[in-house]
């Protein structure tokens, strides 16, 4: 992945994570349910080790899946009213909501709607 990266691949990565993702969730399931048939078919101890040893690979991958839409979900979150923000921080001449008594209030209000929008889809989707 870190050659994808290097050589500007990122179409081709994107999809790539995606049915990476796709195929490790499926596998959590089964890999858990492993250790219940190691007695039932009298499995070789060496290769209970290593189906372990793939659980705790499934395992992590999965975890480390879930963290990094939590972490893309909340930079999203913050970033919306860092944008909002630097539109305001130009200082434009003609932007009529600047001489408008209540335009503070609107661009909190904007930077607050977007966000509790972002929040609401995000913890629906992933969080």
């Amino acid at each position: 992945m870190e050659d994808a990266i290097l050589a500007h691949q990122r179409p081709k990565l994107s999809r790539e994570v995606v049915e990476f993702q796709r195929a490790t969730r499926p596998l959590l399931g089964v890999v858990r349910s492993l250790p219940a048939g190691f007695s039932k078919y009298r499995t070789d101890e060496e290769l209970q080790r290593y189906l372990r040893d793939v659980e705790d690979h499934v395992i992590g991958t999965v975890e480390q899946n879930d963290e990094v839409k939590k972490i893309s979900g909340w930079a999203a979150i913050l970033f919306a009213p860092t944008l909002v923000g630097t539109v305001y921080g130009m200082n434009f001449d003609f932007m009529p909501e600047l001489q408008w008594r209540y335009g503070y209030f609107m661009a909190l209000g904007l930077m607050l709607t977007v966000n509790v929008v972002l929040y609401i889809l995000f913890r629906r989707n992933w969080i």
